[in-house]
């Protein structure tokens, strides 16, 4: 057969019709076999290299939390747990700002005054209290952070000086009054973080040094998983 198709093709100086079309039939099979079995494997391969992608932008987010609050969170990925927390966690403190305040004791007795007044400069820091809750949950399309919302850490005094201190004739300081006004301090720097939104701008530092670390194609949302305590 071979023989009468090479003397077809040198008498003709072409191949004959029936041939080119069988030719023709035979590559287009085979481009569609190829199609189709490239088609059958692609949810398969296109769901593996989509597994690994996340898989990656755990680790990602894994050491960006050690960096940024020295642990590792629970970490799922489509709700299948892929890192469990290992490390003990208690506080994330993110932000610490300097407040002063003061305060001013004026008490009069038959006819007779005293007088104390004390100014106050404190650390205050706000950060996230992470025995409550930590886990992170990495989807194609977003990437869920939940934790409890911010709050006040600690506040720590830097500075206490006294603007006023004066005895009446026999209405005199005591040491429990200084106590008292000592212990005021700390509760109003406390009062006047929480008025200035000092956890609220906790909670949006800590999204910009997610955003910052992690550089994905999902959006990082911030989901709290209680309300805030009152201070």
């Amino acid at each position: 057969m071979f023989t009468r198709f090479r003397h077809s093709i040198s008498r003709s100086g072409r191949v004959s019709w029936p041939v080119a079309l069988t030719l023709m039939a035979l590559i287009i099979a085979a481009v569609v076999l190829i199609v189709f079995l490239r088609l059958e494997t692609w949810p398969a391969r296109t769901a593996q290299q989509s597994t690994a992608g996340l898989e990656r932008l755990g680790k990602d987010l894994r050491a960006a939390f050690i960096d940024i609050a020295h642990l590792q969170p629970r970490i799922t990925i489509n709700n299948r747990i892929y890192m469990e927390q290992t490390m003990p966690v208690s506080e994330l403190i993110v932000l610490s700002r300097r407040i002063e305040v003061e305060h001013e004791l004026l008490h009069t007795w038959v006819g007779s005054s005293k007088r104390v007044k004390l100014h106050g400069a404190f650390n205050v820091k706000a950060g996230f209290d992470l025995r409550q809750n930590l886990s992170i949950d990495i989807r194609p399309n977003e990437i869920i952070v939940q934790l409890p919302p911010a709050q006040i850490l600690g506040i720590e005094e830097v500075q206490m000086d006294v603007l006023a201190f004066e005895n009446g004739f026999w209405n005199r300081i005591s040491g429990e009054d200084v106590q008292n006004e000592l212990s005021i301090l700390p509760q109003l720097a406390r009062e006047k973080a929480v008025e200035s939104n000092l956890p609220a701008e906790a909670e949006r530092t800590l999204q910009r040094q997610l955003n910052e670390r992690i550089h994905a194609r999902q959006p990082v949302h911030l989901v709290f998983t209680n309300e805030r305590k009152s201070e």
